[in-house]
């Protein structure tokens, strides 16, 4: 079975990228135009895989077509650049509306009270299967690379947590000793995250990472990538730790 994945991989990668993709990304992806030569190489072999491994399915009466593909594809694959990667091996398929849609929401509360209702999401993991996402607001997203939000990276750092990353390997996960820095860290910028939130303090991640560790993780992606200067300045060790989580100084670019 490895043999196979590794044999049709190889054989995606071969494909000639098309112009029309490039011409997508030039216009939809502005991290793209920053890139150094071999990492844009690097991030097309990887789209070519995704797009041809991924199931892609519109909602909510969506069209899907390669500008969506594509857009949602080289974001995912930049947090895959220059490392091992097994392409989210728990992930099968993109779900995407048009705009911000609704979810049934089941919340439980303190005393055994489970609140339930209607939820507007921009997008969510599920830690086996899909990853869904509103085109608007991936638009949104890259209209403004520096603004702290993409709603890609969000979700698709869900997708490394969920899975452990350990198919997608880096140095950090792999040896014991600076995965244990990786999570003091982590933890450490966590707790003061929801001690500020609690207190109604000002804060440069945003209030969302504080609901839960794995949404600490997944805002601190989206700020490492958006705003990679001012969390070095403002978090050191954290962006020390998702640089090289990432294999990616961003701040450098």
């Amino acid at each position: 079975m490895l043999g196979i994945r590794k044999w049709r991989r190889n054989q995606l990668a071969k494909q000639k990228f098309p112009d029309e993709w490039r011409v997508i990304i030039e216009r939809n992806v502005p991290f793209y135009k920053s890139m150094p030569p071999t990492d844009k190489k690097e991030l097309e072999h990887h789209i070519l895989i995704f797009v041809g491994e991924k199931r892609f399915e519109g909602c909510g009466g969506l069209q899907m077509t390669d500008e969506i593909k594509v857009t949602v594809a080289a974001q995912a694959c930049i947090l895959l650049l220059h490392r091992k990667t097994d392409y989210y091996p728990g992930l099968s398929s993109i779900l995407v509306y048009p705009q911000a849609y609704i979810a049934h929401r089941t919340e439980h509360i303190a005393g055994g009270v489970v609140a339930e209702g209607p939820d507007v999401r921009l997008g969510e993991s599920w830690h086996r299967g899909s990853v869904v996402l509103s085109w608007d607001d991936v638009r949104r997203s890259v209209a403004d690379i520096h603004d702290g939000h993409n709603v890609v990276f969000h979700e698709f750092a869900h997708q490394l947590d969920s899975s452990g990353a350990k198919r997608d390997s880096t140095p950090v996960l792999r040896n014991r000793s600076t995965y244990i820095a990786w999570a003091r860290i982590l933890q450490k910028d966590y707790e003061k995250l929801r001690r500020d939130v609690k207190r109604h303090r000002d804060t440069f991640l945003n209030k969302y990472g504080a609901t839960n560790p794995a949404e600490f993780f997944a805002v601190a992606t989206e700020c490492f990538f958006e705003q990679p200067k001012e969390l070095r300045k403002l978090h050191p060790e954290l962006y020390e730790e998702l640089k090289h989580f990432y294999q990616q100084d961003p701040a450098r670019l």
